[in-house]
Order: structure tokens, then sequence, then C-alpha cells
């Protein structure tokens, strides 16, 4: 029996991009963060609020990291008091498609 091995010759060209994503997308919250800041531009406690469970330091972890990666921008705003909104880039779009994709899988092998 032959086995046929699929391949990808724009992923063999480039074996570190998927490890270099997951090094980014793959922290516990980021998926979910990134698709809370789909719905629009967001405060700290509007996200902290919406992804129940995440600790104010991790949730700032993971907004640096993304903003360090240009996924996010943070944006203050001079008013008293200050007020410093999340939204997403060109590039965090970009990864909407996928985010979605995952949730459609998600949910046909894994609904709860």
């Amino acid at each position: 029996m032959q086995v046929k091995v699929l391949t990808n010759p724009r992923i063999e060209k480039h074996p570190g991009c998927v490890a270099k994503a997951l090094s980014i997308m793959g922290n516990k919250w980021t998926a979910l963060l990134i698709m809370e800041l789909a719905v629009g531009a967001s405060r700290f406690s509007v996200l902290e609020d919406a992804l129940r469970g995440i600790s104010p330091r991790t949730l700032s972890q993971r907004l640096d990291k993304l903003e360090q990666q240009k996924i996010i921008t943070r944006k203050t705003y001079a008013e008293m008091p200050p007020r410093v909104e999340y939204e997403l880039t060109a590039k965090g779009w970009d990864l909407i498609p996928i985010l979605k994709s995952m949730a459609a899988w998600g949910d046909k092998y894994y609904r709860v």
C-alpha cells in the first residue's frame, strides 16, 4: 500500500512561520483577547470583565505582547481621568478569519 504524503511547499520553505505564529498566539487568553477586540476598541476593565477569570497581570502581559507584535494598538486619550483603549491593527484583523475557522472547528468537534 502506497501512502500519499501531502506537503505544502510554502510551509516547507518557511518551517519557522508556524512556530513563530504559535509563540505569539499559543498563550492562554491571547486568541480570546483578539476575538474580543474584533468587537471593537475596548478599555482594560471591559476586556477584564469580558474575559472572566483572567488576572489583571496576565491581561496586561498579553496586551503588552500583542502591542509589541503590532497586532493591537494602545490609544491614550488626553482626558481626566486618563482613558486608554486597545484595538486591532490590520495585522490583528488578518488573524480574525483564522480564529473564526478555529472556532468553527471547535464547535464541530468539541461543542459543550
